[in-house]
């Protein structure tokens, strides 16, 4: 099974290089899943100004956006690693689940989240366009709150994430979770395209 993590911010300084180093990691050292990193760094998309790709799928309108959904499809599940930014979810991500659509359908969709009440209004947000996606939103997600990004930007060695092992019993329920949803819609879907 395919388990995407997905960097859903591209500020400059930003924390989400570290967390996904981290989840990343944990996924490799703990699991037999196969892991890919999507960096929405690598996927510029301009603002979203196309038909509703919900009525169109896979019809793209734009190289970048192609790219992007091919790279979505391989996927059977999604760890979104976000920030909170001024309540919500940085506009980048939402973009970028705007530009596509059927590729998220029917695959579960987790959460690693910061910021001052650890990104929960943010999660809480995506797990609503989740459910537009027909994804299945999970109940458990990593929240990451100010004290422990305190410590992680602390470090001057990029790859440090020690911060983050306290984390490290929630990350696995995530896991754990993900894991179980990812094989069943799999199954489904394969059943379903029969």
């Amino acid at each position: 099974m395919l388990i995407q993590v997905i960097t859903g911010t591209t500020r400059e300084g930003r924390l989400s290089e570290r967390v996904a180093g981290w989840v990343v990691r944990y996924l490799t050292e703990h699991t037999d899943l196969e892991i890919e990193q999507v960096d929405l760094r690598d996927h510029p998309l301009p603002f979203f100004d196309a038909p509703p790709p919900a009525k169109a799928p896979r019809d793209y309108f734009t190289a970048e956006a192609a790219r992007l959904g091919s790279t979505l499809d391989r996927a059977d599940g999604y760890i979104v690693v976000t920030g909170e930014y001024n309540h919500g979810y940085p506009a980048v991500l939402k973009n970028a689940m705007d530009w596509t659509f059927v590729e998220w359908t029917r695959k579960p969709i987790a959460y690693v989240g910061w910021g001052n009440v650890g990104g929960a209004r943010a999660i809480e947000q995506l797990r609503q366009v989740a459910v537009e996606f027909e994804m299945a939103p999970l109940r458990h997600a990593v929240h990451i709150l100010p004290d422990t990004m305190i410590a992680a930007r602390q470090s001057t060695e990029p790859g440090d994430t020690s911060a983050f092992v306290p984390l490290e019993p929630k990350l696995k329920l995530l896991v754990d979770d993900l894991q179980w949803w990812a094989a069943a819609l799999r199954t489904a879907r394969r059943q379903n395209d029969n």
